[in-house]
């Protein structure tokens, strides 16, 4: 049994040296915005996009005119999406129920799923407009009824996008700006003289998006951590090259640092698909970000069996993960590790991303090993509570809550107890001693 790493990615310690440069600018960005506020966005948007208008918010008439640039045909294919999502959002939320028992006579617990009270939703657009990433942030925390939802996303060609400004408004934005990078997600999180800063933050981004919500976690609540993309392909020879190229490439296209991995237990296979991804990298008009994410972030493992292949892909947790096996549903059961899973040739990633139904902010750089992606449950908060109804239930748990915080050295949590013991159970506890 052997595993063999035909096509490795640049080492580890290159893209470590990446990912410190991009702290560094964070940190930096991110304290600007804290002491300068609204003139550090303003001089940020100048500087990344180009952009200075009178207000980064935009008006109800704003919101208008610009979905008025929507054709007919994208009005009714985002109108489509957002049903899909919303179906499935709904779904979810329907699961998740409160609940209130009675564990013993007299003692009532309980949790209540309640909303987060304000939510800022990042998305993309720089080299690519991410209309659907709107769907995914926006329409799901209005299914969890969030009752302030702010977005964002960056200029494109110095001015806000028409489709991603009519998906967040359909999908409930209550307050839409046009604020790109690490400005955006600053602002949201840390408030300025205009915007009211969120409680948590949500959305994919690039690497210095990714890395502001990390710097920001803690300050606000956060999705995950999302970015860059990762995509892999689980394949056997039931498919061919072409479909294992084009699914690594497709996801490839986003940025120069998108990792795409194949893993297979076929050597024909593996060779194939380089070969067609070179033929393929050839006539896709998107072959520089591509090609330099295929070339510096490109792995292909070779295994001998199955279980070896299950072995790299709960190892490596990525992203996106495209099965088209002899048995998918036995990776679905057996795979614990990863952001979403794609069953079959018949669907892709690109169903995910876009229009299927499923969110495509995901866990990536091995999150998901400890989370799963955006979900309407991650808008929500359970809170517990407690009541006690009767003399008897009081007096007896106060004597055992008594002794235990004893045993512990407490003597002002016992006194909690001790005092509930005296006056609902009439007996005469000593002041910081253990209830009998």
């Amino acid at each position: 049994m052997a595993i063999e790493h035909l096509k490795q990615s640049k080492p580890e310690a290159e893209k470590k040296e990446e990912d410190a440069k991009v702290r560094s600018v964070v940190e930096a960005t991110l304290a600007d915005i804290e002491k300068r506020g609204d003139a550090a966005v303003r001089d940020l948007s100048k500087k990344f996009d180009g952009y200075e208008p009178e207000a980064f918010r935009l008006s109800q008439s704003e919101i208008e005119a610009a979905m008025q640039k929507v054709s007919t045909r994208d009005m009714e294919d985002i109108k489509f999406a957002q049903t899909q999502i919303r179906n499935f959002a709904e779904a979810q939320r329907a699961s998740m129920t409160d609940i209130e028992v009675e564990t013993m006579p007299g003692v009532i617990l309980g949790h209540k799923n309640i909303p987060v009270q304000s939510v800022g939703c990042y998305v993309p657009g720089g080299k690519f407009p991410m209309v659907a990433s709107a769907h995914m942030s926006v329409l799901t925390a209005t299914v969890a009824g969030v009752p302030r939802i702010i977005a964002s996303a960056p200029p494109v060609n110095g001015e806000p996008h028409p489709a991603i400004v009519a998906a967040m408004h359909m999908g409930g934005a209550h307050e839409i700006y046009v604020m790109g990078g690490i400005q955006a997600v600053g602002a949201m999180a840390i408030g300025t003289e205009t915007i009211d800063p969120v409680h948590m933050l949500v959305g994919p981004g690039n690497a210095f998006v990714a890395e502001a919500k990390r710097q920001l976690y803690g300050r606000v609540g956060i999705d995950l951590f999302a970015g860059p993309t990762e995509t892999q392909v689980i394949a056997d020879e039931t498919v061919d090259a072409e479909m294992c190229a084009t699914d690594l490439l497709g996801q490839s296209e986003h940025g120069y640092n998108s990792p795409a991995m194949l893993i297979t237990n076929s050597r024909k296979l593996a060779d194939e698909t380089l070969v067609e991804i070179n033929r393929i990298l050839k006539i896709i008009p998107t072959a520089e970000t591509a090609s330099a994410s295929w070339e510096n972030y490109g792995d292909i493992f070779v295994c001998d069996t199955y279980k070896e292949m299950l072995q790299v892909a709960n190892d490596t947790a990525y992203e996106h993960v495209q099965i088209m096996t002899d048995r998918d549903d036995w990776f679905l059961e057996n795979m614990h590790s990863y952001g979403a899973l794609f069953l079959g040739p018949r669907t892709n990633v690109a169903n995910g991303d876009k229009v299927i139904g499923t969110n495509h902010t995901l866990p990536t750089k091995k999150a998901g090993r400890y989370t799963g992606g955006l979900w309407v449950g991650k808008f929500l908060k359970t809170h517990s509570y407690q009541k006690v109804t009767t003399d008897e239930a009081a007096a007896l748990v106060g004597e055992y809550g008594s002794r235990l915080c004893m045993l512990e050295g407490f003597v002002g949590h016992a006194e909690q107890c001790n005092l509930r013991v005296r006056r609902y159970g009439g007996k005469n506890v000593p002041y910081g001693q253990a209830a009998e």
